[in-house]
């Protein structure tokens, strides 16, 4: 159809066929009546964050609309909001409104199906509505086509919530008009008329959705949950903790040199190596220095750790700290063949001794903090020195051979070990081994655990924001059911 302007003979096309009362002239402005063709007002241009234009098509929830006519409604002196009038092509209304960059799809309903059931509540459709608050509004600016008279008296629109569905009732003199809203994406009405800008949101919108859907959120996070603990259920059910290398090693067969131990498989995905070290400190420390090699592709991850343990008086009251045990993780350890490079040391030196004598009585043997070995001949009363048990079984000197003889052993090193721990009194001297035991640990509940509380928190974050964003929606409500202070 088209009507051409009787003010400035301009013509006035839209693409659909409709009974029209009045339409505002594109080009002069003037609201025409258009069954009498006469000039009756001359209208403001809608034009700041107006996005649509009348005549354009888009398509919502499958059925496309026209945009037939725009009105820019006014609030006080300065709170504007834009409504824009669709139709289908039988003919139905529908509304688009527009505040502060939020958006609200409208239908018109029946009088009957509103249903108020009492001054600050409304049920349509078996869903109860609260009132939000009571706008008086006049038009400020309009364009298009309009199938009724527009009414330029005071109107006054009561506004009821529920979630991201409202309900409008729309009050002009003695007449009443009702309108069923729902929450629009910007995006959706974006893609709908292909709009390239948008105008920006600020604030909360009247029947805006939280950010996220808490009873989707429930059943991810259930069903996330349901699954992780059926995984732990496998790994519980099918792997077990395995201790995987255990050993003693002497400070002696690791001095200045290190160890290579036995190999070792470890079977499953990546998981830590749990390893124990004991050493029986007192008022001392020990070091330990451990290689884990892949012996496939050579990787090494070295590690080194501390075991110490003191105690004592202060006035008057016993104190002790650290310990003779300590564990730390070789963590995301993968399956493979592994073996360990060991070196230690400890607080001191060797254990010391003296008055080691020889079963025949013509030798005793000493050992002081410096490893020093005294042998002496009971015979002749002459000390001999060597520099450590190897030497001594290596030196052919009459005193070596007679002390070889004497113990009626070639392996004096091991003897002297052996038989200064029986003689030692000293506590740090008497420490001589570090104890280790390495456990693979392909079952974890640690990361099971935290996943779980890390998905609380978020529900609870989710939770809480929520609250905080509704009281934030209905902080212009006279009617909030949120306390206010």
């Amino acid at each position: 159809m088209h009507y051409v302007c009787p003010a400035c003979e301009s013509e006035n096309k839209i693409d659909l066929t409709f009974p029209v009362e009045e339409y505002v002239c594109k080009t002069c402005s003037h609201l025409i009546d258009a069954a009498g063709n006469k000039q009756t007002k001359h209208l403001k241009v809608p034009t700041e964050n107006v996005v649509l234009d009348v005549g354009q098509k888009g398509k919502i929830e499958g059925t496309e609309y026209t945009v037939v006519a725009i009105i820019v409604k006014r609030y006080g002196t300065n709170i504007f909001w834009r409504e824009y009038y669709l139709k289908d092509s039988k003919g139905n209304d529908a509304f688009l409104s527009e505040s502060y960059g939020h958006w609200v799809f409208l239908i018109s309903i029946q009088p009957n199906d509103f249903k108020s059931k009492s001054s600050k509540l409304a049920i349509y459709a078996e869903r109860t509505y609260r009132w939000y608050e009571t706008s008086p509004c006049s038009i400020y600016a309009a364009a298009g086509f309009f199938d009724e008279h527009l009414d330029f008296n005071l109107a006054t629109y009561k506004e009821y919530v529920n979630g991201t569905r409202m309900l409008s009732k729309e009050t002009v003199g003695k007449k009443n008009q009702y309108f069923y809203g729902v929450h629009i994406s910007k995006y959706d009405v974006k893609r709908a008329f292909k709009i390239a800008h948008m105008p920006y949101y600020t604030g909360v919108g009247i029947v805006q959705p939280y950010y996220f859907d808490i009873k989707q959120a429930i059943n991810i996070f259930c069903i996330a949950a349901l699954l992780i603990c059926l995984c732990q259920l496998y790994v519980y059910t099918s792997r077990t903790n395995e201790t995987v290398f255990a050993q003693t090693i002497n400070f002696t067969d690791v001095q200045d040199k290190e160890m290579v131990s036995n190999s070792f498989t470890l079977s499953g995905g990546s998981a830590p190596l749990k390893v124990n070290a004991f050493s029986g400190v007192d008022n001392s420390w020990a070091n330990i220095q451990l290689s884990l090699v892949n012996e496939k592709t050579n990787e090494i991850i070295y590690t080194s750790k501390d075991i110490e343990q003191y105690h004592g008086y202060e006035d008057g009251e016993s104190w002790s700290e650290g310990s003779q045990s300590e564990d730390f993780n070789l963590c995301g350890v993968s399956s493979g063949q592994y073996h360990f490079l060991i070196s230690a040391e400890k607080d001191g030196a060797l254990p010391t001794f003296s008055g080691l004598m020889s079963p025949d009585a013509k030798v005793t043997v000493s050992r002081d903090r410096s490893g020093m070995i005294g042998i002496t001949n009971l015979l002749s009363g002459q000390t001999t020195t060597f520099t450590d048990g190897k030497i001594l079984e290596k030196d052919t000197s009459e005193v070596a051979i007679l002390t070889k003889k004497s113990f009626g052993t070639q392996k004096l090193d091991s003897l002297i070990n052996a038989e200064a721990l029986r003689l030692t009194s000293d506590p740090i001297s008497s420490n001589t081994y570090v104890q280790l035991k390495a456990t693979w640990l392909p079952v974890s509940f640690w990361n099971f655990g935290f996943i779980i509380f890390i998905m609380v928190a978020l529900f609870v974050a989710m939770w809480i924001g929520k609250y905080f964003f509704n009281v934030n929606k209905w902080k212009n409500s006279s009617n909030s059911p949120y306390a206010t202070s």
